[in-house]
């Protein structure tokens, strides 16, 4: 691990006050925006002081029976598996400050539970995001399921939300547009309409362009995450993503300016890689971020870059 992070390209490594407890572990991986710890989440979560994250993306394993290495198990009995998420579940909620956000992607029949635990817990529901992808095979029997689930909740009131707008739908033949918007399309707002709660312009992670020939399992759309990060937090802020997959999240929290704390288990070294390649490209993002000021006064409005050339912000 050591070897690989002296070529890094990165300048003096963040030190977070307030974060972590005294004796926590040692990352593997340390930038100017985050840290990166190899273990079990279950035992790096207890060593974040509580009320002390902006914002949690968590994208666990499904339990569908997925080869992601040796310590990764991914056969649980259903009981089993529950009740695995709900503890680490319930270490994120400590951890987040009052007014965060909690980003859980999973399937519906899980998330189903899952968004449960986290009402019990207190945490206010804000929206079930359907994240429209056919990477499934038709299930004889039942309906073509079409679509992931996103949950989004905060711990309370949100303290930052920020709205986000879309390019208007256009037919990829004939470049017309699909809507005809009640015959108002001239006064609509000429940087697009807004995010709705179903996202259907989300693209499943097939090209090696955008993802590691060394991970083989499934990886987010850059997009997909980039979203969570900007409707919930500022630059500055910080993001813990307990499960660090192929590094999606803490890639686009160093192209975001935000600060970010990731745990994995299986794949530091997919990680690392990916945060020193310049070959990992971010897929293409058309959002338009409005962000209302605490003050009332104005807007500040910010459209998304597409692929960021600087790794850290």
């Amino acid at each position: 691990m050591s070897d690989m992070q002296t070529h890094l390209k990165f300048g003096a490594t963040w030190s977070p006050t307030g974060i972590f407890k005294p004796g926590n572990p040692k990352p593997v991986l340390t930038t100017p925006m985050g840290y990166l710890f190899d273990g079990d989440c279950l035992q790096v979560l207890p060593t974040i002081f509580d009320n002390s994250v902006d914002t949690v993306f968590a994208d666990p394993p499904f339990n569908i029976g997925k080869t992601y290495g040796k310590k990764v198990n991914d056969s649980r009995p259903d009981e089993e598996y529950v009740a695995w998420c709900k503890k680490w579940i319930d270490e994120c909620i400590r951890v987040l400050k009052p007014g965060g956000a909690f980003f859980l992607y999973n399937l519906p029949r899980w998330n189903i539970i899952l968004g449960a635990q986290l009402a019990e817990q207190g945490l206010t529901f804000r929206h079930w995001v359907a994240i429209g992808l056919k990477v499934l095979m038709p299930i004889p029997g039942r309906l073509y399921p079409a679509h992931y689930s996103l949950l989004y909740y905060t711990k309370g009131k949100p303290k930052t939300f920020r709205n986000i707008r879309v390019p208007i739908q256009t037919c990829r033949h004939c470049g017309g547009e699909v809507k005809d918007y009640g015959g108002h399309r001239n006064a609509m707002n000429p940087k697009g309409v807004n995010l709705t709660d179903i996202w259907e312009d989300i693209s499943p992670v097939r090209h090696w362009r955008f993802k590691s020939k060394n991970r083989k399992a499934n990886q987010l759309s850059t997009k997909l995450v980039n979203r969570a990060v900007q409707i919930s937090t500022h630059p500055g802020d910080t993001i813990l993503d307990p499960f660090g997959g192929a590094g999606t999240t803490f890639d686009v929290c160093e192209a975001a300016g935000r600060h970010w704390i990731g745990i994995e288990l299986q794949n530091c070294d997919v990680i690392i890689e990916r945060m020193e390649s310049v070959n990992i490209r971010h897929h293409e993002n058309d959002d338009f971020v409005e962000e209302q000021r605490i003050s009332g006064v104005g807007q500040k409005k910010t459209h998304m870059t597409n692929k960021p050339t600087v790794k850290c912000v």
